[in-house]
C-alpha cells in the first residue's frame, strides 16, 4: 500500500507584507528529510494540472515537497485553480517573485513550516518555465540551496519582451495576454517592464547560470512550443555543474490542466529522472 501523504497548506509573508501561499507534502515520520521547493511559471499556479501529484510523488520518494503560489500570480487561496485576482496579476514583477521565493526559503531554513520534518541543510530548488529562471537567480545568490532542477526554463527575462509589448507599455501603460485555457484577457502593467529594466543586472538569468556551482538538472523538450530548446542548451552550457535531459511532450511534458489522474509516460520519465537527481544530490538515504 502506498505511504499516506500529509498535505498541509500554509502561508508565509514576504518583506513587502504579501502572503505567499504554499502546500507542504510529506509522509509522516520522526526522521528529518530533504526538502524540494517548487516554483510555477507564468500564468501558472501550484495546483495546476499534475503539479499536486508531483508533490505527492516527491513526498513518497522521501522528500518534503513545498509548492509555492507567487503572491501576485492572480490566484487566491479560496479559488485555487482560477484567476480571480487580475489586478495583482497585472502588477506582478520579477523582483516580487524573488522576494516571495526568498521568504519561503527563509521559512524552510528556519524550520517554520507547520509539522514538516525538514532537514534545512538539504535543500533543493526547482522551477518550471519562468519559475525556472527565478529558481536559477535564487540559487546563484543563496548558498542554502544544495541542488537545482529546472523544467522548460527560460534563459532570459528581459529579452523575451516583444516589440509589440514594449510599444503597448510605452503608449498606454499596459499590454495584454490571453489565457488560452480560460479565454481571459489578462493585463500586464508597465510596472513589469520598468522593474525588469531597473533591475536588469540582478535579473540576468544567463549570468546567474554561469555562476551555479551546485548540481543542476536542466530538463527540456525539443518540441517545446513556449520556450525554445536553445534556452536549455544555453543554460546547460553555462556551467560544468549542469546536466541536460532531453524530454518529450512539449512545454509541460504531456501534462495538462485540468488533471484527469493520468500521468503520460513522457512526464513519468521526467519525474523519475528528477527524483533520482535530487536523491543523489541531496544524499537522500
Amino acid at each position: 500500500m502506498p505511504s499516506s501523504v500529509r498535505e498541509v497548506p500554509c502561508s508565509v509573508e514576504n518583506t513587502r507584507g504579501d502572503a505567499v501561499d504554499c502546500d507542504v507534502r510529506f509522509v509522516a515520520g520522526e526522521e528529518t528529510r530533504p526538502v524540494v521547493v517548487f516554483c510555477h511559471g507564468f500564468k501558472g499556479f501550484k495546483d495546476w494540472g499534475p503539479f499536486p501529484e508531483w508533490g505527492r510523488r516527491l513526498a513518497r520518494a522521501g522528500f518534503v515537497a513545498v509548492h509555492v503560489n507567487f503572491s501576485y500570480n492572480g490566484v487566491h487561496r479560496d479559488a485555487p485553480m482560477e484567476f480571480t485576482e487580475l489586478d495583482k496579476f497585472a502588477d506582478n514583477t520579477f523582483t516580487r517573485e524573488l522576494d516571495d521565493l526568498r521568504a519561503v526559503l527563509d521559512a524552510v531554513y528556519q524550520e517554520r513550516l507547520p509539522e514538516a520534518p525538514v532537514d534545512p541543510d538539504r535543500m533543493g530548488l526547482m522551477g518550471h518555465s519562468r519559475g525556472g529562471g527565478t529558481a536559477i537567480l535564487q540559487t546563484d545568490r543563496d548558498d542554502r540551496v544544495d541542488a537545482l532542477a529546472t523544467w522548460s526554463s527560460v534563459s532570459t527575462f528581459v529579452d523575451r519582451f516583444t516589440d509589440e509589448q514594449i510599444e503597448d507599455w510605452e503608449a498606454q501603460g499596459f499590454t495584454e495576454v490571453v489565457n488560452r485555457r480560460t479565454g481571459q484577457v489578462m493585463r500586464l502593467n508597465k510596472t513589469l517592464y520598468d522593474d525588469a529594466r531597473a533591475h536588469e543586472e540582478e535579473l540576468d538569468v544567463r549570468g546567474a547560470a554561469e555562476r551555479i556551482d551546485v548540481p543542476w538538472l536542466v530538463v527540456h523538450a525539443r518540441d517545446d512550443e513556449s520556450v525554445s530548446f536553445d534556452a536549455a542548451q544555453t543554460l546547460a552550457n553555462a556551467t560544468d555543474a549542469a546536466e541536460l535531459m532531453e524530454a518529450d511532450g512539449g512545454h509541460t511534458f504531456g501534462g495538462a490542466h485540468p488533471f484527469d489522474g493520468t500521468v503520460p509516460e513522457s512526464l513519468v520519465a521526467v519525474w523519475e529522472r528528477t527524483i533520482d537527481f535530487f536523491r543523489a544530490s541531496l544524499d537522500n538515504t
